[in-house]
């Protein structure tokens, strides 16, 4: 659920940045997630529903017809929803890789700005420039 919520707030209240970046990988990676999807997943799905290519699934409305002459005289009327499939398949993986580059970018983000973040420790003497500069203050207001 956590999930579906940061996608959602990606996805209405991204900023300018979350969005450039979302272009430039989504363009980036259009030949990577093409082949993903043509030469290993569609193929995956086609063994398990009966060895069948996707981009020649279609539902045929109606019949080429011809004349007596053999001209064409109402093309082939057809659903492909074959291609529309695989193209849906695309945009999937490539919403999701999107999302997740800028899920990390966010994450690096948050931690550059957090003062209290613990994952780095404070060389010494930071610390104790600090500590000296919290005594001097109480001094101060003494």
């Amino acid at each position: 659920m956590k999930i579906l919520k940061e996608f959602k707030e990606f996805a209405i209240k991204g900023n300018m940045f979350d969005m450039a970046i979302g272009i430039i990988i989504g363009v980036a990676f259009n030949k990577i997630v093409s082949s993903l999807v043509n030469d290993v997943l569609l193929p995956t799905f086609s063994m398990v529903i009966g060895k069948v290519n996707f981009q020649t699934l279609s539902i045929v409305l109606q019949e080429k017809q011809l004349d007596s002459n053999g001209e064409i005289i109402q093309e082939l009327v057809e659903l492909k929803y074959g291609n529309f499939i695989q193209v849906t398949l695309d945009f999937l993986i490539i919403a999701l890789v999107i999302f997740a580059v800028v899920k990390v970018i966010n994450n690096i983000r948050r931690k550059g700005e957090d003062v209290q973040d613990e994952t780095i420790a404070t060389p010494k003497d930071i610390e104790l420039l600090t500590e000296i500069r919290d005594l001097l203050k109480q001094r101060s207001e003494k």
